[in-house]
């Protein structure tokens, strides 16, 4: 059988699926998956809600297969789409993107996010700095691209970065700052002090700034602070969402990029040989939830929020320690205290021990800071609340 070809090794490789003797590994939430089902366990592992979102945006993606919009779409995204994301961006930040030129629909922000690094890392010298723990893909993508991972360490509880860290990691060699806030998997939202320092680093090392924001619409304590809205950073900004976190519709993949045209046109380059364009129907549905009034938006974050009380209480029952987070569906728990030394080997046997599943942080973080996270678990809150509820009263099991 042919070895696998080097790209490929190298994606694999950084998302941590590469075995020493060169096989492959299911990702941590496959594996964790299978065991809910095996042993019927909850799954507060994977982040989906189990709820279906507004019926405004439901409703419109029937209408729009019954009215035959089923075919290919235009390349940037539907019209409407493209005008409906810059509303929506003025409507709550303030920025007022072209949507002819400066919007493009992708397939989630993770096809948003492989084709950014796609098109702007330009060999192994370009490097990426991210904040770990970080969504798994991103290390998988910057390996795509054949850049360098380079990780500033996020600190429990509160999970912000040491600004000296961060100035540590930044060079002329960086290409791209990528910035996931609200943040997954450590549910933090960054100070006003880290977003500056971003912009700042970034100017100072003439690097590109890449946005995650698809929980922007799920931060507790206050409104979301895009990078972009911060003076000088539009211009080497590109943000990233999706309506899957916001309207509970994850498996439409519905993700779109803003920023000024260049950067817009580089991912539009590379996404046209991805996926060229995705979901004709879910892109009006789309449109009709960025539209939604504004107690929508207000009503998901105080629901969401009410869900996180509840999880972190019952963890705290149970005998965790719990970094309360500022947005996302997650929260993290030390279970130091429960005797875990190996938040993997506990995730393991939690779902015999509890019928519990959660994620072990260390899934999310290079080897060698792996130490830092050692008993660290990821537990998801977008559950209907009697599910909630029912995992806190098994999780009381472990004191």
């Amino acid at each position: 059988m042919r070895e696998i070809p080097g790209a490929w090794r190298r994606t694999l490789a950084g998302a941590g699926l590469m075995a020493d003797d060169g096989t492959t590994r299911p990702t941590i939430f496959a594996e964790m998956s299978a065991l809910a089902a095996e042993t019927g366990a909850i799954n507060l592992g994977q982040g989906f809600p189990d709820e279906d979102g507004p019926a405004a945006v439901l409703e419109a993606a029937r209408e729009a297969i019954s009215a035959g919009a089923n075919q290919y779409p235009p390349g940037r995204g539907l019209p409407d789409l493209r005008e409906a994301i810059s509303e929506h961006q003025t409507r709550f930040y303030g920025l007022h993107p072209d949507p002819d030129t400066e919007v493009l629909v992708t397939a989630g922000a993770t096809e948003g996010l492989a084709a950014a690094l796609l098109a702007l890392i330009d060999g192994p010298d370009d490097e990426v700095v991210v904040f770990e723990p970080y969504y798994d893909s991103y290390a998988a993508c910057v390996a795509l691209a054949g850049g360098r991972l380079v990780t500033v360490p996020l600190q429990w509880p509160d999970f912000q970065p040491d600004l000296d860290e961060l100035r540590g990691a930044v060079n002329d060699r960086t290409r791209v700052i990528l910035v996931n806030d609200p943040h997954n998997p450590t549910g933090a939202v960054f100070s006003a002090e880290v977003r500056a320092e971003v912009v700042r680093l970034a100017e100072e090392h003439d690097a590109i700034i890449v946005t995650d924001e698809v929980y922007e619409h799920l931060a507790f304590d206050g409104p979301h602070v895009p990078i972009a809205t911060l003076p000088g950073a539009w211009e080497r900004t590109l943000t990233l969402s999706s309506g899957g976190k916001t309207f509970s519709t994850t498996g439409w993949k519905i993700g779109w990029a803003t920023g000024p045209a260049p950067l817009v046109d580089a991912v539009l380059a590379v996404k046209q040989f991805l996926t060229y364009v995705n979901g004709a129907p879910f892109q009006p549905a789309t449109a009709v939830g960025l539209r939604l009034p504004d107690e929508f938006f207000r009503g998901i974050a105080d629901t969401l929020r009410a869900k996180r009380d509840l999880l972190g209480d019952g963890l705290l029952r149970a005998g965790f320690e719990v970094s309360t987070p500022a947005g996302t569906y997650f929260t993290v728990a030390d279970a130091a205290a429960l005797g875990a030394e190996d938040a993997d080997a506990f995730c393991r046997e939690l779902p015999v021990r509890a019928g519990v599943v959660a994620i072990p942080l260390t899934a999310f973080v290079t080897p060698e800071h792996r130490a830092r996270y050692r008993t660290l678990v990821r537990f998801a809150a977008c559950k209907r609340v009697d599910v909630i509820e029912d995992a806190a009263s098994r999780l009381s099991a472990l004191r």
